[in-house]
């Protein structure tokens, strides 16, 4: 089964859109920074109305950069989930700042919890575990937390996935007894077969958290391996150096194209598949994804502004 579509549509053909991959993009989500948000003249002419845009939160970004950010895409009509990264919050003052910063300048009602890009926590927390169990997200309607198809090495050096699995079923337990809705948000992969086992696995570990699978958006292949490394990206990323390897190919963009349609098939073929929705890392930019979810999702991917 080929993983990635590296083939160059010509301008003029029209995309036919796969009704499973169109039911499958339904209510996708993706992120921003604020600089990469800055960029964006419209969001409305980009994304569907209600789409939940994450924004981003990497070491250095000012808060008020963040919460401004959050402020313009909630006036637009968007479901914002800024991140919360723990390694990056000094302490339990600074976290109930950036909370009340969000809720009163952006009526934030959703949050992503992670341990964040760095590898010593610059204060007290050092996993979204720890910023749980501060009741400081107690009123917040949406909370999603991180998951790992291929694991992640910044916790299981070793390789295996351990202290991830441990993870999962500490934030299961959690999630029953708290009044928000949660969810687990993964990182990116490139091979569906993966990550059905993946999802398949936890759901039989009794993890009943939906999940809302990362998918890495049309990018150049360079820059698909430069983030791959960067986040840990396990197995996947022996897919991209193999291309690589084809200097014709190198020089051809990538589309999330194979993998959607396979997990959208199985998703069809499986109405309870734990899988429940599509999250983007527009890693070639997000007018690019925006308009491939344009052009391949149908109804899912139409523009606020056009509707």
């Amino acid at each position: 089964m080929a993983l990635l579509n590296f083939k160059r549509k010509p301008a003029t053909d029209a995309v036919t859109v796969n009704p499973q991959v169109e039911s499958f993009l339904q209510d996708y989500s993706i992120e921003v920074m604020p600089r990469t948000a800055e960029k964006v003249e419209d969001f409305r002419a980009l994304l569907p109305e209600g789409t939940r845009v994450y924004v981003a939160h990497i070491d250095g970004t000012p808060i008020e950069d963040m919460v401004a950010t959050a402020a313009r895409l909630n006036a637009d009509g968007y479901k914002v989930m800024p991140h919360f990264p723990a390694r990056i919050i000094k302490d339990r003052a600074t976290l109930v700042d950036w909370v009340a910063r969000y809720q009163g300048e952006a009526d934030v009602k959703q949050a992503l919890l992670l341990a964040g890009g760095v590898t010593e926590p610059h204060g007290d927390f050092d996993s979204s575990m720890q910023l749980l169990e501060t009741g400081a997200f107690g009123d917040f309607e949406r909370l999603h937390v991180a998951g790992h198809p291929e694991g992640n090495r910044d916790i299981d050096p070793d390789g295996s996935m351990k202290s991830v699995d441990e993870a999962l079923l500490w934030k299961q337990k959690f999630s029953e007894t708290s009044d928000a809705q949660m969810a687990l948000a993964t990182q990116f992969a490139f091979d569906a077969e993966p990550i059905i086992a993946w999802a398949n696995s936890i759901k039989a570990a009794g993890i009943d958290l939906p999940v809302h699978i990362g998918i890495a958006g049309p990018a150049k292949l360079q820059t698909l391996i430069k983030f791959a490394i960067a986040c840990g990206v396990g197995p996947s990323l022996k897919v991209l150096q193999k291309r690589a390897m084809d200097v014709t190919k190198l020089l051809l963009p990538y589309e999330p194209t194979e993998v959607l349609t396979s997990l959208a098939a199985h998703k069809a073929n499986n109405p309870d598949f734990n899988i429940e929705s599509v999250h983007f890392f527009p890693l070639g930019g997000i007018k690019t994804n925006a308009n491939w979810a344009i052009a391949n999702g149908g109804a899912s991917g139409v523009p606020a502004d056009q509707t």
